[in-house]
């Protein structure tokens, strides 16, 4: 692995945590709307990461031990997917959204984990764009080794 690839890394890590951040402010910002269907009510989001790893070679392999030993390529996006946790449902008849039994549905959001989610996700793209700030004062050094 070269130190170039370590922008791509780093860059997949911030392209990633900003997609969380997005999902987590969705959430935020849903958090207290109302319906009277259960099918109707936002449910909360969360985005489903993966790692992508190097493909292998086509000269032949320096490792026994290949597949074991894959280096991480950076991380991916698979989708953002909906909390299937049940919804909150209030009995609350002068309400103008209640359905005709009374209960207005609110969603599955929990305002104090989101926030701390946002907080997690707000410092691991500050760690990707740290370890950028890192990568590029190295190659600036080894730039300068020559003179």
């Amino acid at each position: 692995m070269s130190l170039a690839s370590v922008f791509n890394i780093a860059g997949s890590g911030m392209s990633a945590q900003t997609t969380r951040l997005n999902t987590v402010a969705s959430n935020i910002a849903n958090a207290e709307t109302v319906s009277s269907s259960i099918d109707q009510t936002y449910r909360a989001r969360h985005p489903v990461f993966a790692t992508t790893f190097q493909q292998a070679q086509a000269g032949g392999s320096a490792s026994l031990f290949e597949d074991q030993d894959a280096a991480g390529q950076g991380v991916q996006v698979l989708g953002v997917v909906e909390d299937q946790s049940n919804l909150e449902a209030r009995y609350e008849p002068n309400h103008p959204a209640a359905n005709k039994d009374g209960y207005v549905y609110y969603p599955n959001v929990n305002v104090v984990e989101e926030m701390a989610d946002m907080i997690s996700a707000s410092r691991s793209f500050q760690t990707n764009a740290e370890l950028m700030n890192t990568a590029k004062s190295m190659m600036q050094k080894v730039l300068t080794l020559g003179q």
